[in-house]
């Protein structure tokens, strides 16, 4: 069974969220507005306020799903 754990870090200037895999101890997937794409998407600069972490949060939710569809890709070719 894959036990995840998200992480989030606030500070005055950024927001950084990440998942981890507290099987093995690896970063499955990790957002924040450090992110040149993220940072440049907010409006007025602000990298911190409640828009931002729901779009850090966006963003992190469709990393986890294409990693959790390649994966799903990698266990069908191994077990065929």
């Amino acid at each position: 069974m894959i036990v995840r754990k998200c992480y989030v870090l606030r500070s005055l200037k950024y927001i950084i969220a990440n998942v981890v895999d507290r099987n093995n101890g690896r970063i499955v997937a990790i957002a924040s507005t450090v992110e040149h794409s993220i940072k440049g998407s907010l409006e007025c600069g602000r990298s911190c306020n409640a828009k931002t972490a729901a779009v850090v949060g966006e963003v992190l939710a469709m990393r986890l799903k294409v990693d959790g569809l390649n994966r799903g890709k990698e266990e069908a070719f191994t077990q065929t």
